[in-house]
């Protein structure tokens, strides 16, 4: 295998561990048994000068003493000690480090623990795991330093875990024998050493079948974004579980790690673009996680389900509908060979409950339904949804449905039960790691085979070459808004032409004869605006009047706006009827600019129905994007109106988001509401952008 920077980090040659003791249940007690437990094949050195020896390995008083510098230290010692024996690694050059108490002193001095450690830290280039974590388990390497009670993790699995919570680490994987580990991460407060550091390591562990992250925050955006694009490309999928998502659990983000959760919306975008699938809690996680790690890719088609219980099979199509996963509607041909085998009360449809006299025969007439749906060409993934036998056991009948189906289609399956209950049955395990997942919650399944689905679909996208924005227009805008400067309607809108984009492209205007002969250039109907600097909401001032027929009303519209609001107006043809949408910018304070399309006008501040994306991206993407809106029907044409050009709508996106990805370094916001979109074009009508003054942080 190719070295790796953190290989003096996950995969040292030797490791000491400072403050080893023999002390039950402590840090240091743990920590070597573990490394011991873990089958570590390399040198252990125990540091503490009140032992001769401890576990069968020499103990050394300093690290000083040691015959030669470790890669790798453990520092299982108190806040108050630390410090004292950090800088002695430090002096002796050891690269690597893994840190899990706080750094938190009572009466400290300014600065505080925390700060000093990491500022000795990063001058000598030490990679450092933690502090306030868990340690880590690489088991396919045989290098565990958690010093926490720990479960077997036989090698080498085949799924990741990397966490910014400890108690999510070992939540997942000391409790949970179906998932099995390659990798766990806790990083606590990543002192030096950052998630995508460890993701971009999993990545190249040629195990790794999936990747899970529990984030509070990405502290190095940029990296982290370079990890999942790694992982894109390397067809490996990633879930997160990303926390952070309200604003007091975001508050809370910042005082247990120091760190701002970031804007979720923003992650939600970069999962998008990268193919990442987001799980809600820790029961969906560990689903997926093993439906991603034990279970054959799936191909096209959906869902097809065998139970023995009409009203649970009823449930599941309820909750199938709530996740948003298809279900297959059976061929002809299979209907008809199901019906075949089933006894005459049952429907041959899916979901299929196959269970209704039972008898002797029962078990071949489950087999034999399961095999056919999952034969079916619209099926893509297969489930046997039966609760669990008395005492949390599992029938053998059921596994060996999976098993013929599986065999006899080539298709994955999986044992599903509505909960497990109490007690637990080894073949849980076994058929789990053999191919044959068995889980528990539909709901929790249910989430899995969306995230299956999804990230097929994923991978099936057609990459796309984005043009360039013109280098000339670039360069100019960049002159323009480096400064910081907010530019009114007429100028944005000219800016917005510039890079292709349809717009209005209103006439200005300052006095009563320039108005009319803008008019007349216009054609009517026209639009007549205020320009007055300054106000950006001018429908709320009165500043907005639609539809101007002919050249006296304009010249009355004229005459009393500009009482109340200047001689500087727009004069503009009225756009074609269509529908309202808006385009955006928001700036995330870790990931630089992010496109917001949506339904705009009114529609924009009552409802939010938006989606979030980032630049630059494709018209496809944007389809995608505009398909899971909520009002998505609206662009179809409801109840007699036409429907809209939603490709011109997403071809429009496509050339905003190419400009905004050439300005990113120069615009704070960027807002046009509405674009109209008819039924045969998208017009940028109203829009404002606020530079980006580069000096001002």
């Amino acid at each position: 295998m190719k070295k790796h920077r953190l290989d003096p980090l996950l995969r040292p040659s030797s490791v000491a561990v400072v403050g080893a003791s023999q002390r039950a249940d402590t840090i240091g007690n743990w920590a070597l048994k573990n490394l011991l437990k873990g089958g570590y094949k390399g040198r252990i050195y125990p540091v503490n000068p009140r032992y001769d020896a401890l576990e069968d390995h020499r103990c050394y008083a300093t690290l000083s003493e040691l015959p030669e510098v470790p890669e790798l230290v453990v520092f299982a010692v108190s806040d108050e000690r630390l410090e004292a024996v950090l800088d002695e690694a430090i002096a002796i050059g050891i690269p690597a480090a893994v840190i899990q108490s706080t750094l938190v002193l009572d009466d400290d001095s300014i600065p505080p623990l925390k700060e000093r450690v990491q500022d000795k830290i990063r001058a000598a280039g030490m990679h450092v795991c933690g502090a306030n974590g868990m340690g880590y388990y690489n088991v396919r390497d045989h290098v565990w330093t958690c010093g926490f009670d720990s479960a077997a993790h036989p090698a080498p699995g085949n799924a990741t875990l990397i966490t910014h919570s400890g108690a999510g680490m070992s939540g997942i994987i000391d409790c949970e024998e179906r998932l099995r580990i390659n990798l766990a991460v806790s990083a606590g407060n990543e002192l030096s050493t950052s998630m995508d550091e460890y993701l971009d390591f999993a990545l190249d562990l040629p195990e790794t079948r999936v990747v899970g992250l529990f984030i509070e925050t990405a502290r190095n955006p940029q990296g982290f974004e370079a990890a999942l694009k790694k992982a894109a490309q390397r067809r490996i999928p990633v879930v997160a579980l990303k926390v952070g998502r309200t604003a007091e659990s975001a508050r809370l983000t910042v005082s247990h790690s120091g760190a701002m959760a970031g804007d979720d919306a923003t992650y939600e975008a970069l999962f998008d673009r990268y193919g990442v699938q987001r799980v809600r809690d820790q029961d969906e996680f560990a689903t997926v996680l093993i439906m991603f790690a034990e279970l054959h890719p799936v191909g096209a088609g959906g869902l097809v389900s065998l139970h023995d219980s009409g009203g649970e099979r009823q449930l599941l199509v309820d909750l199938a509908h709530d996740a948003g996963v298809p279900l297959t509607r059976l061929t002809d041909e299979t209907v008809e060979k199901l019906s075949a085998v089933l006894d005459p009360e049952l429907p041959a449809v899916n979901p299929l409950d196959a269970w209704s006299r039972g008898g002797p025969d029962a078990s071949e007439m489950m087999t034999s339904g399961l095999t056919l749906m999952m034969q079916d060409p619209g099926a893509a993934l297969g489930a046997v949804v039966h609760d669990r036998a008395p005492c949390g056991r599992i029938y053998a009948s059921y596994l060996s449905y999976m098993q013929r189906a599986r065999a006899d289609s080539g298709k994955p399956v999986a044992l599903v039960a509505a909960r497990q209950g109490t007690g637990h049955d080894a073949a849980a395990v076994t058929s789990t790691h053999a191919g044959y997942p068995v889980l528990d919650g539909v709901s929790q399944f249910l989430k899995g085979v969306h995230a299956l689905f999804a990230y097929r679909d994923f991978l099936l996208r057609e990459p796309v070459d984005l043009p360039a924005a013109d280098s000339a227009a670039v360069r100019r805008w960049q002159v323009c808004l480096r400064k910081g400067t907010t530019l009114g309607e007429f100028d944005s809108l000219n800016l917005l032409a510039d890079f292709g984009i349809r717009t209005s492209s209103p006439i200005e205007a300052h006095d009563e004869t320039s108005v009319l002969a803008a008019g007349k250039t216009c054609g009517y109907p026209v639009v007549l605006k205020t320009a007055k600097p300054g106000l950006i909401h001018k429908s709320d001032q009165a500043g907005v009047v639609v539809g101007i027929a002919d050249e006296d009303q304009l010249s009355n519209m004229y005459a009393l706006m500009r009482k109340r609001l200047g001689d500087e107006v727009l004069v503009a043809a009225v756009a074609d009827a269509g529908i309202e949408m808006i385009l955006g910018v928001r700036r995330d304070p870790q990931f630089g600019p992010v496109v917001v399309m949506g339904f705009g006008g009114v529609l924009a501040e009552t409802l939010h129905d938006v989606q979030f994306a980032l630049p630059p991206f494709s018209a496809g993407h944007a389809r995608r994007c505009v398909d899971r809106m909520k009002l998505r029907r609206l662009l179809d044409g409801q109840r007699g109106m036409l429907a809209v050009s939603i490709d011109g709508f997403c071809t429009l996106a496509e050339r905003f988001s190419i400009m905004v990805d050439a300005l990113r370094d120069v615009i704070t916001e960027l807002d046009v509401n509405p674009v109209i979109v008819s039924d045969h074009a998208a017009t940028a009508v109203d829009a404002v952008v606020v530079g980006r003054d580069r000096r001002a942080g």
